[in-house]
């Protein structure tokens, strides 16, 4: 059985209303079960997931559940219409970015309230899935909070072969508490005992087939790991990785050049080149970009001009299984460092 609610989030200056629906599919004969809450487009230019929940929906309709799937395909309306990432200064100077302030406050900002009115399906679920897309030229992955089992299991069971384990609080790196991580959606439901896992499904503003059979299909294998769908899934067989230590940043403003051997994939040891940062006007070279440590590339700089800390390059650490919740010893300490690409 299926159910489609408009549902007003908050309400713009004038009044208006800022809405969106929320979708819930369960058994048609009131069996109780677990329930799945899914969402996209947190940030209004990650589309891929939406088109998720759109295939997902006719799956859904037509399939016996043994159990309750809660979908909201546009979670953030104001970013959407915008194609944006976050929302302009004028309607949220204090809280720009809706996945920043999870749980929400009915009496926040409007991200604050937008997050507490959807935090109240989201509260009643036994797991989340919360579906985001990141630049154009990324590997699909699933992040997870590092040391919580239920949402490592979530991640294997959703399917792709990348997992990212993301340290959280005092195990962070300083940005954590910079750019306010713990108001993520995920570490929050985390937190309240929710399994949570991100699907980053690569891309923004373009639909990319390759990415949304990767979310349908991840979507549907949760389901079927949740016992809300029947089916076995297939036992995972990728390799985890960790969040955010590995990037390479520019260290200087200015137009970034990429190797031409620098691909997604591909292995890479400390102090391999990876491309420059040059001075647009005078041609000065000002940053020779190496990688600082062993791992997987899995995100590529393709917006030429950047600007100080900004991520050139994405590099996942490898972490070994047995390691999940402890720093590991790297993997390629006794590997060749020349400094040449390993392609």
């Amino acid at each position: 059985m299926h159910t489609a609610e408009t549902v007003t989030l908050t309400r713009l200056p004038s009044g208006v209303p800022v809405q969106t629906t929320v979708h819930t599919y369960e058994p048609a004969d009131g069996t109780d079960g677990p329930t799945l809450y899914v969402q996209a487009a947190q940030h209004g230019r990650e589309i891929n997931g939406t088109e998720v929940l759109r295939r997902l929906h006719g799956h859904l309709e037509r399939a016996e559940l043994s159990g309750r799937v809660v979908a909201v395909p546009v979670a953030d309306p104001l970013t959407f219409d915008r194609v944006s990432y976050v929302t302009p200064e004028v309607l949220d100077s204090v809280n720009s970015n809706m996945n920043r302030v999870w749980p929400g406050d009915p009496d926040g900002s409007l991200h604050q309230r937008m997050a507490a009115t959807l935090w109240e399906y989201i509260s009643d679920a036994d797991a989340i899935v919360d579906l985001h897309t990141g630049s154009p030229d990324m590997l699909t992955h699933t992040v997870y909070l590092r040391g919580d089992e239920a949402s490592r299991d979530l991640a294997r069971a959703f399917g792709v072969d990348i997992l990212l384990a993301e340290a959280a609080g005092d195990e962070a790196d300083d940005e954590w508490t910079e750019r306010s991580f713990d108001g993520k959606l995920r570490v929050a439901a985390t937190s309240a005992g929710i399994p949570s896992i991100t699907p980053e499904l690569a891309h923004n503003k373009q639909l990319v087939e390759p990415a949304i059979v990767a979310g349908v299909e991840g979507v549907l294998n949760v389901c079927r790991d949740m016992g809300i769908l029947s089916g076995a899934v297939e036992p995972w067989d990728g390799r985890t990785y960790r969040n955010h230590l590995g990037r390479v940043q520019a260290a200087a403003s200015g137009l970034f050049v990429a190797r031409e051997d620098v691909a997604l994939a591909r292995e890479v040891r400390p102090g391999d080149h990876l491309g420059w940062v040059y001075d647009p006007t005078t041609y000065e070279v000002l940053q020779e970009v190496e990688a600082e440590r062993a791992g997987l590339v899995y995100s590529i700089a393709r917006e030429a001009t950047v600007t100080a800390g900004e991520t050139l390059v994405g590099i996942a650490l490898p972490l070994d299984d047995g390691e999940s919740d402890i720093e590991g010893d790297d993997p390629f300490d006794d590997a060749d460092e020349s400094g040449d690409l390993d392609i």
